[in-house]
């Protein structure tokens, strides 16, 4: 062995004294090339104090969700107008799972996208707080969640997971003067097709403006399945199975422009046995359908979007994004 000469082993010695210790610095880990955990439990915490600072809008939500979901109407319908938006954290924890690596790819740049839309998000929930505006109120505060958790991840979060971040957007409740815009002709169709079928199955049936008689009995149940109390969340399940699947887009416009008529046959579904049971059974019969049936419209919308994709196969409509070789 060579041994290493007196003078260069002092060399060696006084550079190393020369160089400074290393420092820990705690930011060192949010500056790397792709997302750690770190920056997944910095976003968690970031979210959480835009709520803390947003509380009581989200408060407001959550009442009006939770209100609509439990309370009972007259006609002993369980549903509500708001309570699609227990659907939308599923739906958007959905689509970053469905698009899980991508996260590999995406670096924490442009944080300061999300200090603007945290910002913007906060002046229009001041404003809305202030002259009035519910929906403003609401959404600003979503936009306040989106900044702060955008301000650690980047516009990575964004760009590559839009369509988690869209469906946030369900999370405001809709007005009623819309709503009711958007209710009254389900109303009218739905009414409309249910007693053509009624009809067609040998019913006695007569109807009055959106209500139907079967039998001589009163069945005041097209209200209350307008398709509004299903038409949103049908719309998350559409969504979700859209944007969860490597389908074209055309066909994941498709399916979405489709959602209203997938609510109209869901209504129609739904309503036909509970009038025949409320007009030639008993109303118990009725009322324990017209209590039960809606929450099976979910896996029936599913079933009829994996009906529309099977049609479409049919015809040779090319569906996927990547063609499975045979």
């Amino acid at each position: 062995m060579t041994a290493v000469p007196t003078s260069s082993a002092a060399t060696m010695t006084a550079d190393a004294a020369r160089k400074p210790p290393v420092r820990f610095h705690p930011l060192r880990r949010l500056r790397i090339e792709r997302w750690t955990m770190t920056h997944a439990i910095a976003a968690a915490i970031m979210g959480c104090l835009a709520v803390l600072a947003t509380f009581d809008a989200w408060q407001d939500i959550y009442e009006l969700a939770w209100h609509e979901t439990t309370i009972t109407s007259p006609d002993g319908d369980p549903g509500g107008e708001y309570s699609h938006i227990f659907l939308v954290p599923l739906v958007a924890v959905w689509m970053v799972f469905a698009r899980r690596l991508r996260i590999r790819h995406c670096k924490p740049i442009g944080t300061l996208l999300g200090v603007v839309i945290a910002a913007v998000g906060w002046a229009v929930h001041m404003y809305g707080y202030y002259h009035g505006y519910q929906t403003l109120w609401h959404g600003g505060a979503v936009l306040v969640l989106l900044g702060c958790v955008l301000a650690v991840l980047g516009k990575a979060a964004l760009f590559r997971f839009f369509p988690a971040v869209a469906v946030l957007a369900f999370l405001i409740p809709v007005p009623p003067y819309y709503r009711m815009k958007i209710a009254q002709p389900l109303q009218t169709w739905t009414a409309e097709v249910s007693q053509t079928i009624l009809e067609l199955l040998g019913a006695k049936v007569t109807r009055l403006g959106d209500n139907l008689n079967v039998n001589g009995h009163a069945v005041m149940i097209v209200e209350a399945c307008n398709g509004m109390r299903m038409v949103f969340s049908l719309f998350l399940v559409s969504y979700a199975f859209s944007f969860g699947l490597p389908l074209r887009n055309t066909v994941r416009f498709i399916v979405l422009l489709a959602s209203p008529i997938t609510a109209i046959i869901c209504n129609v579904i739904r309503i036909v046995p509970n009038a025949y049971a409320y007009g030639y059974v008993s109303r118990d019969v009725g009322d324990l359908l017209h209590r039960y049936l809606g929450w099976l419209m979910l896996p029936v919308s599913f079933l009829i979007l994996l009906g529309v994709i099977k049609l479409l196969r049919w015809a040779m409509v090319p569906v996927m994004k990547f063609s499975l070789a045979a």
